[in-house]
């Protein structure tokens, strides 16, 4: 098992890193050619980023709060500019992008609390003129894959911060995407609801073949989730670290508890903290 590959200019993966999902000869969905941010207040918030996610990739984006892992995740959005440097998606320019769908769920559910479980997930629907009687068939569907079926009349104020965010993740999948980013979706639930969102997640994923973006601090989180782990570390927000994890899919909690688990989080673990002793030592 090769544990690491360390370069600040991370390469695109061979056919033997991919995942059985991934599709080693297609384009791939998400390039990132040096992309860099500065604020106009002359924060460096992230240095020059390469990066590329193919298809069926499950990427986490792993380290401390301010390491840029947000701000990448909404530079590959479009709700962030690079400073320099270019992010395409399905080799287009984000805002022109036409090969695929994207849909990003964000750290809270952000569920309009007037409205029902129904009406909140078909609101991009809605947004994007997509006729009734469609947008409410999508949504049953999108409601049937997170569970929550029954619950499309609820408000959210009827809801679990579980069930809330799974109302969100809903709304992502009711747009039928093809790249899922989720920033750090889970953080604010407790370890029992997070660990059974994070399997749902992966069984969604395979389901729909998506490709996933995905951003937390949790090392256990990015282990048991990610085909590849992308470490990132702060002042300024850098990549220190690209990790494949060489385990197949589907994973349940009996991976979690495995030496091969252990040994990747220790591996984190310990980037994590040489990243940091080096921010500290430069500083």
């Amino acid at each position: 098992m090769t544990l690491a590959k360390t370069s600040l200019s991370l390469a695109y993966p061979t056919p033997a890193d991919l995942p059985a999902s991934a599709d080693p000869h297609a384009a791939p969905v998400v390039e990132i050619l040096s992309a860099e941010k500065t604020y106009d207040n002359g924060t460096r918030a992230l240095l020059p980023v390469d990066l590329k996610i193919a298809r069926g990739e499950f990427v986490t984006l792993l380290g401390p709060s301010g390491c840029g892992k947000s701000t990448l995740l909404k530079m590959i959005a479009g709700l962030l500019e690079p400073t320099d440097g270019r992010i395409l998606l399905w080799r287009h320019p984000v805002q022109q992008a036409t090969g695929g769908k994207m849909a990003f769920v964000f750290q809270s559910p952000t569920l309009m609390p007037w409205a029902s479980v129904q009406t909140n997930v078909r609101l991009p629907l809605d947004l994007a003129g997509v006729p009734r009687a469609e947008a409410d068939a999508r949504v049953a569907d999108a409601l049937a894959l997170v569970g929550l079926a029954k619950f499309h009349k609820a408000l959210p104020r009827a809801l679990s911060g579980g069930m809330q965010m799974r109302v969100s993740i809903a709304r992502a999948l009711a747009t039928d995407p093809d790249l899922l980013l989720m920033d750090e979706p889970f953080g604010a639930l407790d370890e029992i609801t997070r660990h059974k969102l994070d399997s749902d997640l992966l069984e969604l994923q395979s389901r729909k073949n998506l490709t996933v973006a995905f951003v937390t601090h949790s090392i256990h989180e990015a282990v048991f989730l990610s085909s590849r782990v992308v470490v990132m570390a702060a002042r300024p927000g850098r990549v220190v670290e690209t990790l494949d994890i060489e385990e197949p899919y589907p994973r349940n909690i009996d991976f979690t508890t495995s030496t091969t688990f252990a040994r990747y989080a220790r591996h984190l673990q310990h980037s994590l903290l040489k990243a940091s002793v080096d921010t500290e030592e430069a500083h």
